[in-house]
């Protein structure tokens, strides 16, 4: 147990984030409530007690509660001079809402009425008491929210009114009697009604919400490990709802959804906190603050500048306002959108309250992933404004753009998300807790009720969901499973879209654009970024828009081109059907002398975007039957055109038959000569080289013609030419012999010498194995991890993923999809082996990566470890990758 004065904010891994900012805001001499801590060690010996309360621990709960009440002078359970205290979880790294709370505790029926003889005001009294009660059912019990939310909708519907706070004190009193009996009659037991006891069952609680599904499925979802345990913080009650001049509110002290520097959040007046964040009620601006209580706001403004300078961050700040005086109940660094984020880190370094490194490190490498997130474009929005189909306009809590169907509850969002693959935008009246699951499986989320600091906006800025909160025209009827807006009822599984940046909702799909990334703060911070890393950043490239859009993003070479996407435009692939189906070398000459200007021409482009950078071509990697059409497909048809042929063998149409059976025949001869097994494993990259060294000799002839003639116009030219899966050195050594003396003959027909390298991609185990001998004959490697994973699991990716991977995963077999995340200590040692090893042989041996890991942070931190010179990774994933390798050189 820790007293608020005992604790300190850097004690998080104790007594959790809250309580370690209430122990450091008691220190900095803020008005907070006092209270104690129960420690993250208490919640973790109580698991272990398999959710017992060990020995000794509730005797040095209750000797804290004994100086709590000899410092307030008042004591739990006392009706003439009652102690009234919150109890809310606290773990160390923040979990909005996912971990359980109670207020008021230490109401009774003699406490309820010694309270109202002292504050002469019974409705304010019965309104906490129906809030301990509603809380004890559904937190302590487990029960659902229903029952107690069809009474409080009967009074409202009696009185004709909207807002719990109209209630009239009887009414609340015949409130929470009903609510007892609702425990009662649904639990089986009474609501407790010793103050103790219900403290004790309180603290329970909590830690058991520790491993609540939700608390588990955000735990899951934001990397936050299981074992940290959960503190719980005991708070001197203090009290929003006794009147207008009472309210409650949470407020950032910089906007979090832009970065702007200016207080944002909700207010409500006459409220308890769980109003603003549940979004039970419509709230108010926190301009409304200022306008009913001037000084307040003021002082309201004067601490979040003061906590801003002393947590060096932006925060996010819960307070509550008792008969005119100012409590703080929370701070933490704030949730934001990446936008934010990124302008916050930028600005705060200006402002000089950060660095430049501690900048680079609070932002995220996934975060610039949301820079890329789609929005609708302007022709797409107008169109859709012009047919009617704008609906209505929300709170813009988290931005992006979504279309998907609407799902009425979380279970759906899931299901139809995971299980039948749709996209979902998730619609309820408010979030709470228990969606998480159904919040993160959805593309968006649209509340009718909720403002920026309500649940579902915290949730969708934590994961970069676009959301849009608070469309109060919008009825959602979870029974009839349907929404009514703007006169139009849409019912579940029809399309929404939504867009979290303008806080518009539209009927049906509006398409996406991907955005420009000329944010003038990422632009800064990704700079900042370049000082830092020590590893390059490649892109994957085989089109000269790529490398263009991937110089733009700040790549600082090819790390892969892929020659054989070059083949499968329409204009080529007959010309390469021809090549593969030539019956003599003079007719696959033809066809190669045909392809090669196409072939130059691809290179001279790359080329040219990439300008004074480095180009790793790599050359024809797949089998060659996937040029061809599929096997079944050409024995159907030659099937089907035999039997018309059959019944049209007299008539004049029967030539052209012929002549298109005679060629799909061949196709298909030629399939089923070059069917095998596992064609993966098959005639593929230096074997298919080997076999048809024409070919790949007309890759090297374009590659060097393109090279001299960009030199001939100023171009600087760097080729690297890659020879994949090899597994033998001597593979290796025929190919390059083979390749080489091709490229010196262009350099001497050219009159021109330029640069060149030869290496190979190390995508079998055997390649790392033998490292040493490969690095005699290659100039370069390049790790190939999509193959060498597939390869060292013994598993294919496109059969895995489809198949039993999502099971393992599940199941948790495996803890990470190895295909997404390198898997370090397997695939990961073969390249630490496969690095010494070749660095033995060739100490200056440029290593790089070129799978699509090349993009995974973790991954990029893993490479930076063992010495990689470079990552390439997709263009749209290079500035992620840039920030990824400042953080692995920082944090290293």
């Amino acid at each position: 147990m820790y007293l608020f004065d005992e604790g300190r904010g850097d004690m998080k891994d104790l007594l959790g984030g809250k309580g370690a900012n209430l122990a450091e805001m008691t220190r900095i001499g803020l008005p907070v409530p006092p209270g104690f801590i129960v420690t993250t060690r208490a919640c973790n010996a109580f698991q272990a007690e398999g959710n017992q309360f060990p020995e000794g621990l509730w005797e040095q709960e209750l000797a804290a509660l004994r100086t709590l009440e000899k410092r307030m002078g008042r004591t739990l359970g006392d009706p003439g001079n009652a102690l009234l205290v919150s109890c809310r979880s606290g773990a160390k790294f923040s979990m909005p809402g996912m971990m359980d709370t109670l207020l008021n505790i230490g109401l009774n029926d003699e406490v309820a009425e010694g309270l109202v003889a002292e504050t002469g005001d019974a409705r304010f009294v019965y309104d906490a008491y129906r809030r301990l009660v509603q809380m004890f059912g559904t937190v302590v019990l487990g029960l659902p929210h229903e029952p107690f939310e069809h009474v409080l909708e009967e009074y409202r519907r009696q009185r004709g009114i909207q807002n719990d706070a109209a209630l009239p004190a009887e009414d609340l009193k015949a409130i929470t009697q009903a609510f007892q009996r609702i425990v009662r009659e649904k639990s089986g037991r009474d609501f407790p009604k010793e103050p103790l006891e219900q403290l004790r069952l309180a603290t329970e609680a909590v830690f058991r919400s520790w491993n609540g599904k939700r608390a588990v499925d955000y735990r899951n979802a934001a990397g936050i490990a299981h074992d940290l345990g959960t503190a719980v913080n005991i708070v001197t009650m203090v009290f929003g709802n006794r009147g207008e001049d009472s309210g409650t509110g949470v407020v950032t002290t910089r906007n979090v959804s832009t970065g702007e520097r200016e207080m944002e959040g909700d207010y409500l007046a006459n409220a308890q906190g769980e109003d603003v964040v549940s979004g039970t009620r419509p709230t108010l601006r926190i301009a409304a603050l200022k306008e009913q209580h001037p000084k307040l706001h003021a002082q309201l403004e004067r601490i979040c500048q003061k906590l801003e300078r002393h947590f060096r961050d932006v925060q996010d700040v819960e307070f509550t306002i008792e008969r005119g005086k100012l409590w703080m109940l929370q701070t933490r660094d704030a949730k934001r959108t990446a936008q934010a984020a990124v302008r916050i880190a930028v600005e705060l370094v200006r402002e000089r309250r950060i660095t430049r490194k501690e900048a680079v490190l609070r932002v995220k490498p996934e975060q610039v992933d949301f820079f890329l997130h789609p929005r609708f474009s302007s022709a797409e929005v107008k169109a859709a404004r012009e047919r009617g189909d704008l609906l209505a306009t929300g709170l813009n809590v988290s931005p992006g753009a979504a279309s998907g169907v609407v799902a009425l509850d979380a279970d759906t969002a899931e299901r139809w998300s995971k299980e039948e693959k749709k996209a979902v935008i998730m619609v309820r009246p408010e979030t709470k807790p228990d969606d998480v699951h159904g919040m993160l499986a959805a593309r968006g989320i649209l509340t009718s009720r909720g403002g920026r600091t309500s649940h579902a906006a915290l949730v969708a800025r934590q994961f970069g969901k676009p959301a849009v909160v608070g469309v109060s025209e919008m009825e959602v009827d979870c029974e009839k499973r349907q929404l009514t807006v703007a006169g139009r009822v849409l019912r579940e599984g029809d399309t929404v879209s939504i867009d979290g940046t303008t806080g518009e909702v539209f009927a049906g799909r509006l398409e996406t654009v991907i955005p420009d990334l000329s944010d003038p703060h990422l632009l800064e911070l990704l700079k900042w970024a370049d000082e830092f890393r020590e590893l390059g950043v490649y892109a994957n490239a085989d089109y000269p828009r790529d490398a263009k859009l991937a110089r733009e993003l700040g790549a600082e070479g090819i790390g892969l081109c892929r020659t054989e996407h070059m083949f499968f435009e329409t204009e080529r692939l007959p010309r390469v059907q021809q090549m593969i189906l030539a019956r003599t070398d003079e007719e696959r000459a033809e066809t190669l002398a045909w392809l090669l200007p196409f072939q130059r021409e691809d290179f001279l482009g790359l080329f040219r975007a990439m300008d004074g950078l480095p180009v790793t071509i790599r050359l024809i990697d797949p089998p060659l039957h996937e040029f061809l059409p599929n096997h079944d497909e050409l024995l159907h048809d030659v099937t089907e055109l035999e039997t018309r042929l059959e019944l049209l063998k007299d008539k004049p149409e029967a030539a052209g038959l012929e002549a298109r059976l005679v060629q799909k025949r061949r196709l298909l001869e030629a399939v089923e000569s070059m069917r095998e097994t596992n064609p993966m494993l098959g005639l593929r990259g230096v074997r298919l080289g080997i076999h048809l060294p024409a070919l790949v000799r007309m890759q090297v002839r374009a590659i060097f013609e393109a090279a001299c003639q960009c030199t001939r116009e100023g171009v600087r030219v760097f080729p690297k030419v890659m020879i994949p899966l090899i597994a033998h050195s001597n593979e290796l050594r025929v190919e390059k012999e083979l390749l080489e003396a091709e490229a010196r003959d262009v350099m001497k027909e050219q009159g021109l010498e330029v640069a060149y390298q030869f290496g190979t991609m190390i995508e079998i185990p055997r390649a790392a194995l033998t490292a040493d001998q490969i690095a005699q004959e290659a100039e370069f490697f390049s790790f190939g991890t999509n193959d060498l994973t597939q390869t060292t699991y013994g598993i294919s990716r496109d059969d895995a993923e489809t198949g039993f991977l999502s099971e393992y995963l599940q199941k948790r077999i495996l803890p990470e999809n190895p295909f997404a995340t390198l898997d370090q200590r397997g695939v990961g040692a073969l390249m630490e082996m496969g690095v010494k090893l070749g660095r033995k042989t060739r100490p200056k041996l440029d290593v790089g990566i070129c799978g699509e890991h090349g993009g995974d942070p973790k991954t990029i931190a893993f490479c930076h470890r063992i010495g990689l010179d470079y990552v390439s990774c997709s263009p749209y994933r290079v500035p992620i990758a840039r920030l990824a390798a400042a953080h692995a050189a920082l944090t290293s």
